[in-house]
């Protein structure tokens, strides 16, 4: 008797510290939305998403995070999409880079301006450096991915219109981080990016990295996106991998 009561001791222990512990994710990771805001991620499902198709289970919810190992089997598309379409609005997300295998041996040292450094011939400097890359896509364009990677310029820049020589140089300066506001790689951090008409400000880790840029042509409404980047050829990253998480995903419109 006394061997049986000391085992159905040690059971209901077990239970109450595994109860304890999804009590413990649930606060970490589903966290209630601030004043205003509506939650896009309950940290069960992909309720408020579309996922790409054919992605086969690359894109999952692992201990109530949103997490992706950079290898979908989708055909086409492979970024996931909110089911909702948004204008005007801020969009608060924490997210951070789970592993940074691939070693980027073409960075640039990007200039305050959105230029890169060059040398006494004008040939641009490069840098090696350890990276993931990833991003959020807003309104459904690609072009206007405020990105997550592992440059020395930080996240939360728009590398498709820094890198648009069409664009008045006051854009490309607009869209380039006035810091890096990144924690280390592994640590999560917390964007806050809002739009306003044709205008994007970024905060990272409580740091305003883009202030009101300018995104001419960007559409008026559309839906938001994870980013996927990156893939293996051969059995070898062929190019920085989006080895990322994500979670506490808030939406407030405007």
């Amino acid at each position: 008797m006394c061997i049986t009561k000391f085992g159905s001791t040690n059971r209901l222990n077990s239970q109450l510290a595994f109860i304890c512990l999804l009590c413990a994710n649930s606060m970490l990771f589903s966290a209630e939305p601030p004043a205003g805001f509506t939650s896009l991620f309950n940290g069960k499902d992909f309720a408020n998403w579309k996922l790409p198709e054919g992605d086969n289970g690359h894109w999952k919810i692992v201990d109530g995070v949103i997490d992706y190992d950079a290898l979908s089997e989708a055909a086409g598309d492979k970024n996931v999409w909110s089911q909702k379409e948004y204008g005007d609005f801020t969009l608060l997300v924490d997210w951070r880079i789970k592993d940074t295998p691939y070693i980027n041996t073409r960075v640039p040292i990007i200039l305050h301006d959105g230029t890169h450094k060059k040398d006494a011939h004008g040939k641009e400097i490069t840098i090696s450096v350890p990276d993931s890359d990833s991003g959020i896509f807003i309104r459904g364009d690609g072009k206007s991915q405020i990105n997550i990677w592992c440059w020395p310029t930080g996240s939360g820049e728009v590398y498709g219109y820094r890198m648009d020589k069409s664009q008045p140089p006051e854009v490309r300066a607009g869209v380039t981080p006035k810091l890096n506001a990144d924690r280390d790689i592994g640590q999560w951090n917390t964007f806050e990016i809002t739009m306003r008409g044709d205008q994007l400000t970024v905060i990272l880790n409580g740091h305003q990295v883009i202030a009101n840029a300018k995104l001419p042509g960007i559409p008026a409404r559309g839906p938001v996106a994870l980013q996927h980047h990156g893939g293996k050829r051969n059995g070898q990253w062929s190019g920085p991998p989006s080895l990322v998480q994500f979670r506490n995903i808030f939406i407030k419109e405007l």
